[in-house]
């Protein structure tokens, strides 16, 4: 138990000595089991569309807010990437959802706003958001690109009640920087979740244990955290619609019909979370890229062409982190949806891009069948180990891997002073391939480069 703990319960002792009142013992009670915690869950309204609205609004000089019409951030049809990413409040009454193809998307609102995604943008507004929030407490553990957990369990007290300091977090994030974010409050990870999502947007909502019978229980079964489509077509089959009737059930007839989810859901509806904040990302288990293939690729030699770009981002994404992979595996879906896999574990780890190049198109060919069209390919590694492990010998095999290492140590220097395209192997600069072919980009994966950033000049800013 630490000393400010002790601090803080004297000054309220103190406080209500002076003010004649009666001490709450709950505080030292809790104290001298396990200290209560108090936990704010912070996302980002709308994330994709307020950042972008915001940074026209702020630095572009627009004058209409994308937040207040129906509008959304989509991606590109002809790149094959034209899902709904984000989509402001007043298009939802269009019931335009994140995940539905832009077409359909507006067949239901022939007026949407569409604007095209802009990742850059988004890392950089990710970064400031995470700032402030680091202002308040070192235990902040991000959750996804626009949302994160807080443990306030130790800085509390200096900012007054929880709902005090959450506001002071909401409201410096609006003024400052432009866009508004929702925060929940309780003692655990999955009861502040759960508040954010309550009320929206620009809101503070606690949901502590005593009003989840209130607040949480009279919501759809699939309104609760982990509960996906097919958890709620089991649930109603079982008669349960609500997460009050979730959490009143018998837990060994979830367990019966559901297994472990059940008993994870059961705990879920009733409030129980043990998880802690962790503020240091656990090691990656792994590295991998995939890329959804502007057309369909029926031939080997544009296929092993999609690899090598994935090779270069994945193998450069190793060296970054100082790992080498000991497994490769390739991953092949096909134009019906239906996916493919097949792996290696070689004899020597390693972060060589032509040493994964070669291995992914051994395992490539190994795995595909060219009767049916590829849409998507994936490169992905595992077994890890660090950068400086010893390479076995062989007598066998004659291949320089001191140079190759070499070689690449220079293109990343390269590539990282002066841009990803300042060096690119001559198979992609071929101009006497088939048209389609050169849309394949000589690093593939992650995040496509027409997401990365947006020439504004070409946007009609309005």
């Amino acid at each position: 138990m630490t000393l400010l703990f002790f601090m803080e319960i004297y000054e309220k002792l103190r406080l209500s000595v002076e003010n004649e009142q009666m001490f709450d013992y709950n505080i030292l009670y809790k104290g001298v089991g396990e200290m209560a915690r108090t936990i704010f869950h912070v996302d980002v309204n709308s994330a994709f569309l307020s950042w972008e609205a915001a940074y026209r609004v702020h630095h572009l000089g627009g004058r209409l807010d994308l937040r207040n019409i129906p509008s959304a951030v989509g991606g590109s049809t002809e790149m094959r990437h034209g899902i709904i990413l984000a989509k402001s409040m007043p298009a939802k009454k269009y019931k335009i959802q994140t995940g539905m193809t832009v077409i359909e998307a507006q067949r239901n609102c022939p007026d949407l706003y569409l604007v095209p995604p802009n990742y850059s943008l988004y890392q950089r507004c990710s970064e400031a958001f995470l700032k402030v929030l680091r202002e308040y407490t070192p235990d902040v553990e991000v959750y996804s690109i626009d949302e994160a957990f807080l443990d306030m369990s130790e800085t509390l007290h200096l900012y007054g009640s929880a709902v005090e300091c959450a506001d002071q977090i909401r409201n410096r994030i609006r003024e400052e920087l432009g866009f508004t974010v929702n925060i929940g409050i309780s003692d655990n990870k999955l009861l502040a979740k759960m508040a954010g999502d309550l009320i929206k947007p620009d809101r503070t909502i606690t949901l502590y244990p005593d009003e989840i019978k209130e607040k949480m229980w009279p919501l759809p079964a699939s309104d609760l955290f982990f509960c996906g489509s097919a958890s709620v077509k089991k649930l109603h089959s079982l008669g349960i619609e609500t997460i009050g009737e979730l959490a009143a059930s018998d837990p060994e007839l979830l367990k019966k019909h559901m297994k472990k989810q059940g008993q994870v859901l059961w705990e879920f509806a009733n409030g129980y979370d043990n998880s802690s904040v962790v503020a240091d990302p656990p090691s990656q288990k792994g590295y991998g890229n995939s890329t959804t293939t502007p057309f369909d690729v029926t031939d080997a030699r544009t296929a092993k062409k999609v690899l090598l770009g994935l090779s270069e981002t994945v193998a450069a994404r190793l060296r970054k982190h100082h790992m080498k992979a000991g497994l490769i595996s390739i991953g092949i879906r096909n134009f019906q949806l239906q996916h493919a896999g097949h792996q290696m574990v070689l004899d020597t780890p390693t972060n060589i891009t032509t040493e994964i190049y070669h291995t992914a198109c051994r395992l490539f060919d190994e795995a595909w069948n060219p009767q049916i069209p590829i849409r998507q390919l994936g490169i992905h590694t595992g077994r890890l180990y660090d950068s400086d492990c010893p390479r076995q010998a062989s007598l066998f095999d004659t291949t320089d891997y001191e140079r190759l290492e070499r070689l690449d140590a220079y293109v990343d220097r390269i590539r990282t002073r002066y841009g990803n395209d300042s060096l690119m192997r001559a198979i992609f600069l071929e101009k006497d391939g088939p048209e389609n072919t050169r849309a394949i980009d000589h690093m593939e994966g992650g995040v496509s480069r027409e997401k990365r950033t947006v020439d504004y000049s070409k946007q009609m800013i309005i």
